[in-house]
């Protein structure tokens, strides 16, 4: 069973939360032979990421789930991002069910003003900073999320952006390819402390494998209450003690622009940031100012507070910053597995609400 939100349910198990948590347990599928069938609900799907998801399958629709989700409801597929909030409302305003697979677009209170017929926003992954949750409850939709899905690849993800900076491995590979024999220059990581902000499932598999390269590690979480067995550092310990610091926390009130020109002056001159939460986490102007002056070393990462990236952003032509577009998450496998959790999402749903 998953995590629930809207209507009176709030989000639960997220790492950073300005309303309490609850748990909404739905309800397993059952028999009912006096049940008439439930009419064929009519579903959109939404594969709003800034590529088509048929870089990585053939095609979307050749997961396994869809052939099961068609058979029990009208579907709508769009492989494209809406040109804008107008563009979304036109693709979803006649559906009951919306099946999300990126955060790209935004469910604004006007979204759901435009909708009337939408009963369910599905999505695949954890974070609902893209869906205004007071407008989702006040026109009573539900918001599902696959929760912890994708931990393993962005945790390994996490894992290959820190390599990279600390090891220089995109400067050497490009300076290889055009003749260069340069000698190796990077850091080691054996024995070196790793600050883990965030300590939910994304965090936690971090954690592991910093430590399973012999690297020491420090944690920080908003709910240490979630595990009263772990000795938790304070946040200007790990900012100034750290030789790498790892943010894996939920965009929130409380985390927006939590990185800013005070923390990033507390690191020490040889840290590495690495990012793949979400860009607004981090003052990015700041950052781009302690990485310039070598404030501190160096930074991995995934998100941005622009995304796409412009082409003449400052971070493109900074030598001492590994970038990924967003993608820590999508693996064949950790699409396959939110896929089908999205979708069973919606049969729990509508067994709870027929």
């Amino acid at each position: 069973m998953q995590a629930w939100a809207g209507g009176n349910r709030l989000l639960y198990g997220t790492e950073a939360n300005s309303k309490p948590a609850i748990l909404c347990v739905i309800r397993q599928a059952r028999t009912r032979p006096d049940r008439p069938p439930r009419p064929r609900s009519r579903c959109a799907i939404l594969s709003t990421c800034a590529f088509p998801y048929r870089t990585i399958f053939p095609s979307c629709s050749a997961s396994a789930v869809f052939p099961s989700l068609h058979e029990r409801a009208d579907l709508t597929y769009f492989d494209t991002l809406p040109a804008g909030e107008d563009a979304l409302i036109d693709r979803i305003n006649l559906s009951e069910i919306v099946l999300n697979l990126r955060a790209s677009s935004r469910f604004t209170a006007r979204v759901f003003e435009a909708c009337p017929q939408l009963r369910l926003l599905s999505i695949w992954g954890t974070g609902t900073d893209h869906v205004d949750l007071d407008a989702a409850a006040r026109h009573e939709i539900d918001i599902a999320t696959t929760p912890g899905v994708s931990a393993r690849s962005i945790a390994e993800h996490t894992l290959g952006l820190l390599l990279s900076v600390a090891r220089r491995i995109p400067e050497l590979d490009r300076a290889t390819r055009s003749g260069q024999w340069p000698r190796g220059s990077g850091v080691q990581l054996y024995g070196k402390t790793c600050g883990v902000i965030g300590y939910g499932a994304i965090g936690q598999r971090f954690a592991q494998l910093a430590a399973a390269i012999g690297m020491q590690v420090k944690a920080w979480t908003l709910h240490p209450e979630r595990h009263p067995h772990m000795d938790f550092s304070p946040l200007e310990e790990i900012y100034e003690t750290c030789d790498v610091i790892s943010l894996h926390l939920r965009l929130c009130p409380e985390t927006t622009g939590m990185i800013g020109a005070s923390q990033l002056a507390s690191m020490k001159p040889n840290a590495i940031l690495l990012n793949t939460a979400r860009g607004a986490i981090v003052d990015e102007a700041a950052l781009i100012d302690a990485l310039t002056t070598s404030r501190i070393a160096g930074a991995g990462l995934d998100v941005f507070t622009t995304e796409p990236l412009p082409q003449d952003h400052k971070l493109l032509s900074l030598p001492n910053v590994v970038l990924t577009p967003h993608c820590a998450g999508i693996t064949p496998q950790a699409l396959e597995a939110g896929l089908r959790i999205a979708v069973e999402n919606i049969w729990d749903w509508e067994e709870e609400n027929t």
